[in-house]
């Protein structure tokens, strides 16, 4: 099967008969999208369909391009994700994007729903209270990266160890600690969004290492970048690239 075929395989697969609304005026454009994306990304490495979507979702909510979001919602849910695997991934956004943005993706999200006639609220994830979320989340941390957490709080200047608080308790104890995704899911996606955000190498370099310590290997890593690649340009693609290999330096 050459590109030309896979990429219409997989877009059927993805979003059923019929041809994007783009195509009429810019055929050629939409070939190349097409065939690159679906005939090409989707070949590389060994990433299902459904880590793909996730992906797919979290930077498309990184970059705020909410009407490709949209489709990719719909995308998500014909491969067969789950609304409350969908809604994990968005709400996972919430520590690194704020929450004007992550309430932006999560609007687009809810229309899809509507429209799949899934009623919202879904079945609470929440797996912490207010007494222990911060005691919850320092011990993921500390699974995902080690000792390193410790010095870090204790290196922080009297001012700003607050900071490290709330990194504790709101993006560990409030995010990662939720149902819904796996914790090697949730790294992965916070590993693409940061490299999707720009500016972020120090992070990104902090959770190539959390990817390791939670599992996902270093070809995982860049199947999982690749596939970030159309929707964050190469300049973004190839810092993360580098950021992986200084890491995990090439045997």
């Amino acid at each position: 099967m050459n590109r030309i075929e896979k990429s219409q395989e997989t877009y059927k697969r993805l979003f059923g008969e019929g041809v994007p609304a783009a195509y009429a005026a810019h055929p050629e454009f939409q070939d190349i999208l097409s065939r690159f994306i679906f005939g090409e990304i989707f070949d590389q490495g060994a990433l299902d369909d459904k880590q793909r979507e996730l992906i797919t979702l979290v930077v498309l909510a990184t970059n705020q391009t909410l009407p490709q979001l949209k489709a990719h919602t719909r995308a998500a849910l014909n491969v067969g994700l789950t609304p409350t695997e969908i809604q994990e991934a968005i709400y996972q956004c919430a520590p690194y994007l704020g929450f004007p943005k992550t309430l932006n993706a999560m609007s687009e999200m809810n229309e899809v729903f509507k429209e799949r006639n899934v009623a919202l609220p879904l079945e609470s994830q929440k797996r912490v209270e207010d007494d222990n979320r911060f005691d919850k989340g320092l011990g993921i941390q500390k699974e995902i990266f080690g000792d390193i957490i410790e010095k870090n709080r204790e290196n922080a200047p009297s001012n700003q160890k607050h900071i490290q608080d709330y990194l504790s308790a709101f993006c560990f104890g409030d995010f990662y600690t939720r149902g819904g995704l796996d914790l090697k899911t949730r790294e992965l996606l916070t590993l693409c969004i940061l490299s999707a955000l720009g500016g972020a190498d120090s992070q990104v370099k902090a959770h190539v290492q959390g990817n390791i310590n939670v599992g996902n290997n270093k070809e995982t890593m860049i199947t999982a970048l690749t596939h970030c690649l159309p929707y964050m340009g190469f300049p973004r693609t190839l810092n993360a690239l580098a950021c992986v290999n200084e890491i995990i330096p090439e045997k």
